[in-house]
């Protein structure tokens, strides 16, 4: 028996005959674990988990979840899991309680049992004095919370969530971050989540795909990517308008170096002994350093070393622009 809860192969979606949002993409979830895709909005990452929840079929490839098909057994497959999108989809005209015993009812869950397991998320994402009140009067926080209600309702095994802190405040993103925590630690909940936050990936997520248009680029754990960059990073401006590559690289411990928008990216085994060197084969050869930074490993150097550039937004269509501008109205509150 494998411990395969998802499982990908050439998972491929174009739109439009032309527009290849997800490209071949292969990977496999563990059950149990926080398993994140990691990319700028625009890589693909929603595409791939709207074909995983059965909302768009693949144009090519297979997937699984919990051993069903997500294109022939789509109907077995929406039992299983439970959904958290970005958009917050909550009806503001009906309280936290009754949305959630809407999401009951479109399950199928009888009314008994679903107002005990409504009571009992409530309490879960501290909502409980708030039931009564219309979603209307929720913060961005509340509202969250509100739709991972939701996304329980039906003792999911598996769990995706969508950009599940967008637009949230510091204080509020810990705080959901907890939640997420304790589904997989009290329920042994498998939770599948896409993010643009490297703080939020280096902190959840027990492995990590990072994914840049449409392509898995590198996949591991937070850990085991950073230490696949072989040392620390020091990051060096000179004064003059010169190339000092081949000065650099000729310093005891420096691995490589990279020349990047006048500065020079420096991976070194052991950074506090190096910078000063760095620093003292440039002044014997005439030049002076402006800027010196040393840095160890992290998931935005992991990026920058897989993808060639810093983790950014990329151009998104009209629709997913206007849906993530009223997430992030909401979610500045009321």
């Amino acid at each position: 028996m494998t411990d395969e809860v998802i499982k990908a192969e050439n998972l491929t979606k174009i739109f439009n005959r032309s527009l290849v949002a997800v490209d071949h993409v292969t990977f496999s979830v563990r059950e149990g674990e926080i398993f994140g895709f990691l990319g700028p909005n625009g890589a693909g990452k929603t595409t791939t988990i709207n074909m995983l929840i059965t909302v768009l079929k693949p144009t090519e490839g297979t997937a699984s979840v919990l051993g069903f098909d997500i294109v022939k057994q789509a109907n077995e497959v929406r039992k299983v899991i439970g959904v958290v999108p970005q958009e917050y989809t909550a009806d503001e005209d009906l309280t936290g309680y009754e949305n959630i015993m809407l999401c009951a009812d479109l399950y199928g869950i009888p009314r008994d049992i679903a107002k005990k397991r409504a009571l009992e998320l409530l309490e879960l994402v501290e909502l409980t004095e708030f039931k009564d009140k219309r979603v209307e009067t929720y913060s961005g926080g509340m509202r969250r919370r509100l739709e991972l209600a939701c996304g329980l309702i039906n003792r999911p095994k598996v769990l995706f969530l969508d950009e599940p802190t967008l637009g949230l405040d510091v204080q509020t993103r810990a705080a959901t971050w907890e939640y997420i925590r304790r589904l997989k630690k009290e329920y042994g909940m498998t939770l599948f989540m896409t993010t643009h936050y490297l703080e939020e990936a280096d902190a959840l997520c027990d492995r990590i795909a990072i994914i840049d248009h449409g392509k898995i680029i590198v996949t591991g754990s937070p850990s085991e990517l950073k230490d696949s960059l072989g040392g620390d990073i020091i990051t060096i401006t000179i004064k003059e308008n010169a190339d000092v590559t081949d000065i650099i690289k000729s310093i005891e411990n420096v691995k490589e170096v990279r020349e990047e928008n006048g500065a020079y990216r420096v991976k070194t085994a052991k950074g506090e002994a190096t910078a000063p060197l760095i620093i003292e084969a440039l002044r014997r050869k005439g030049f002076t350093v402006t800027r010196l930074s040393l840095t160890e490993p992290t998931l935005n150097e992991v990026y920058l070393e897989y993808t060639g550039r810093a983790i950014r937004d990329m151009e998104e269509s009209r629709e997913s622009f206007i849906a993530q501008r009223i997430t992030l109205r909401r979610a500045r509150g009321r």
